[in-house]
């Protein structure tokens, strides 16, 4: 008889950190994605529409770094 080993292999445990930083990412990827779609699809005005449309985002983003 061999003896089988039925003891799992440890799992490695992500943190809620990394689980965040991942989302971040895939977001940021899905974002740019998306653009370079819109920029294939229309071609010059898919590249400078969504960049008009984040000017408010921006300038939000802004005050409220510099709120603190």
């Amino acid at each position: 008889m061999t003896a089988i080993d039925t003891h799992a292999a440890p799992q490695a445990e992500i943190d809620a950190e990394t689980i965040t930083m991942l989302r971040i990412l895939l977001s940021v990827a899905v974002f740019v994605a998306g653009w370079a779609t819109s920029v294939a699809l229309w071609g010059i005005p898919g590249l400078y529409i969504p960049a008009l449309a984040l000017v408010p985002v921006a300038w939000v983003m802004l005050i409220i770094i510099s709120r603190g």
